[in-house]
């Protein structure tokens, strides 16, 4: 690992990013399915959910704009894709199913967006681009689940939209700690800043 880490740092990789305000919260995926480690949760995602409760709380005192997915297939699948064809447990996400509901206890709050997907990213084919800039969005805190899939996903696409990423490592899961540990070792050096949560909000406290 030591070798690997000199590798990247050698050719240029983990620039630090400036965290840059105005500054926003997406949650992904923190549903009751990937919540149970029975239907598509399990790993780290139960403590994943706990560390997150108190940064929802700490970003609605801190006025951010927050953003929460969900993956939402139609009643009769009749948008199914390659995703669903891949996992076709995906189908069974439907919007008033149980295992598709946010988490209660990070239940959205009025005037928090609630994004529906059908793919890994939040940002492809839903209007969260968009709400993110009319906020005037710069660096982007996400939290969620899981780490390899879905928040590796809207990393990739939050950075491409030139937002400022910055990933809560302990307010991220994935129902196996080693896709968890290399996506986000793999995001830090590539797309995102990575942060323990008390580390963000210390680090955000001015922004």
């Amino acid at each position: 690992m030591d070798n690997d880490v000199h590798t990247y740092q050698r050719q240029g990789f983990g620039t630090a990013l400036e965290l840059e305000g105005p500054v926003g919260l997406l949650i992904i995926d923190f549903v009751n399915g990937f919540a149970d480690p029975e239907i598509f949760g399990g790993g780290n995602i139960p403590q994943a959910i706990a560390n997150t409760v108190p940064l929802l709380a700490e970003a609605r005192q801190r006025g951010w704009p927050v953003a929460h997915s969900r993956i939402v297939f139609a009643d009769d699948g009749g948008d199914h894709n390659v995703f669903a064809q891949k996992v076709p447990g995906m189908l069974t996400l439907k919007e008033n199913e149980a295992r598709s509901a946010i988490v209660p206890e990070l239940a959205p709050a009025p005037g928090e967006l609630v994004v529906r997907k059908t793919v890994p990213s939040a940002f492809f084919g839903t209007m969260l681009t968009a709400w993110l800039a009319q906020r005037g969005v710069k660096t982007l805190v996400i939290a969620g689940a899981v780490t390899s899939g879905c928040v590796r996903a809207s990393v990739v696409d939050a950075m491409s939209y030139g937002y400022r990423p910055l990933v809560l490592s302990d307010c991220v899961g994935d129902r196996a700690i080693a896709p968890h540990d290399a996506n986000l070792f793999d995001m830090g050096q590539k797309y995102a800043t990575v942060m323990t949560r008390d580390e963000a909000l210390k680090a955000l406290a001015e922004a």
